[in-house]
């Protein structure tokens, strides 16, 4: 009788405890998705091409998070559908447990991460954490390999912004010319530049390149 008085009241503090561990991830989740997916990459991208055509707040930022949201979602669904095979569908049905569910998702997440995480990136949070020297890069925690694809996520988005600022910034030029020449000093040649510059990118189908683009690179 007293056991299993032990067991029915440890059994409601044991799901609390789950419970509050949920809620818990639940307010990591944004930040997990907008650092260690491709969500980041995206939306630098995005940021950059708004500044670089001249349209400040078109389109908006809802517009675009949007739109990066819906692109990390084609990009990590073949990982996310693979856990939940392995991972997280026998746990839900009862057949493993949490540590368990967590060591058969660890693998997956490590190899998607290490794709796009730089050698140099890496040994830094190797460094930095103070841990021995792996043998293979698949021997690293998440812990050092996660902030290490932060990195080089914001690298290669950089370098993809400045390359897309180039021909923008020929046509803020070329405008800047003209308008001096001419005489036209109180006129500013962004405002002459800008709708030059959207119809650029509206006539080579911008939204369309860079998109496909952007997403077939990190789909290798």
């Amino acid at each position: 009788m007293l056991a299993q008085a032990a067991a029915s009241s440890a059994a409601p503090s044991g799901v609390a405890l789950q419970i509050a561990l949920g809620l818990a991830a639940l307010t990591l989740l944004p930040a997990v998705i907008m650092s260690i997916t491709p969500f980041l990459r995206i939306t630098l991208v995005l940021h950059f091409l708004r500044q670089a055509i001249g349209t400040q707040t078109v389109p908006s930022n809802q517009v675009l998070a949007g739109l990066a949201l819906f692109l990390t979602a084609i990009l990590v669904g073949p990982l996310a559908a693979e856990l939940n095979d392995s991972a997280w569908r026998p746990y839900s049905n009862g057949q493993i447990s949490a540590e368990a569910a967590i060591g058969r998702a660890t693998p997956g997440v490590r190899a998607y991460l290490l794709r796009f995480a730089r050698e140099k990136d890496l040994a830094l949070m190797v460094e930095l954490a103070k841990i021995p020297s792996p043998k293979s890069p698949e021997d690293l925690p998440l812990t050092v390999i996660a902030p290490a694809y932060t990195l080089s996520e914001l690298r290669a988005g950089f370098q993809i912004g400045a390359v897309l600022f180039l021909p923008f910034l020929v046509i803020d030029l070329i405008v800047a010319s003209v308008t001096l020449s001419v005489g036209m000093v109180q006129l500013p040649p962004a405002m002459v530049s800008a709708p030059f510059k959207i119809l650029v990118f509206v006539l080579a189908d911008g939204w369309n390149l860079v998109v496909g683009s952007l997403v077939r690179s990190m789909s290798r």
